[in-house]
């Protein structure tokens, strides 16, 4: 089973909406993928139509009351694609936690201990956007991290302290811990400042940032509303083919194979158009 941790400690990035459509794109390879709602706010977990309010077996209750995995995991409309909840109760994860000793390793032991884990090909962490206890867990629990980064100058403010806590928890509680990819999000090909921002980010991350591009498309931002992954909602739009095209290109940079007769059978992704929306 691998593990990614989805961060980047500015909010409104792209975080959730990637991790939910790159685990959607993932599961319609044919591979069994868990998602873990690691942000107070919640919104993957209403991203895959859950409500929040009236789940009771929440991610805090793994945390905070040491609760299984297995007793923890739903399914999702989606075929393959399976959702740890959250819920607002998660903010108080930080305080609760605070004089507990191994904190930070406690989501990595639990998947240590999951009896699914075998069921699952990967597990995807929406981590919230904050480098804290939550995130630490998520960090150390992770053999790989995908950085979405927004195609604006101030989203290259504060990345040095982001890879400063990435490069931390590799020496000291993860060495196995790789950077994946910058994902450039919101990307307007269309204007000045997303190509000179972008070979801005190319400078300083070089052969990490990858080669797909999550344009501006109003449909990524309507699917949260209606609780669906952007293949569900939009399956014709910008939104679902940028992040099929991510999902092939993640697949191939973390040495996956996705199996013959599922390739042949799966729509070839088409060309990435010019254009900002559809």
């Amino acid at each position: 089973m691998k593990r990614i941790a989805v961060i980047n400690q500015k909010g409104g990035v792209g975080k959730t909406t990637t991790t939910v459509n790159l685990g959607a794109a993932i599961a319609r390879q044919g591979f069994r993928v868990l998602l873990l709602d690691m942000d107070p706010q919640a919104n993957l977990t209403v991203h895959v139509d859950k409500r929040p309010d009236l789940e009771s077996h929440t991610l805090t209750s793994l945390l905070v009351e040491d609760a299984p995995l297995q007793d923890l995991v739903q399914p999702t409309s989606i075929a393959n694609l399976f959702v740890v909840p959250s819920d607002t109760s998660l903010a108080g994860v930080e305080q609760v936690l605070a004089n507990r000793i191994g904190r930070e390793t406690i989501l990595r032991e639990a998947l240590d201990a999951f009896p699914g884990a075998k069921d699952f090909d990967f597990v995807l962490f929406d981590c919230p956007p904050s480098l804290g206890v939550l995130s630490a867990n998520a960090l150390v629990a992770a053999d790989h991290v995908v950085i979405p980064m927004q195609a604006e100058y101030l989203s290259l403010q504060g990345m040095a302290k982001l890879l400063e806590v990435i490069q931390l928890v590799q020496k000291r509680l993860n060495p196995a811990l790789q950077i994946a990819c910058v994902l450039p999000c919101m990307v307007d090909a269309r204007t000045n400042l997303s190509s000179e921002v972008l070979r801005e980010i190319d400078t300083h991350f070089g052969p990490l940032l990858a080669k797909a591009r999550i344009r501006n498309n109003v449909k990524l931002a309507e699917a949260p509303s209606f609780g669906r992954t952007i293949f569900e909602h939009a399956p014709d739009s910008n939104g679902a083919r940028d992040y099929e095209a991510f999902g092939a290109e993640f697949l191939r940079m973390i040495g996956v194979v996705v199996p013959t007769a599922t390739a042949a059978a799966a729509e070839p992704a088409p060309e990435q158009a010019a254009e900002g929306s559809a």
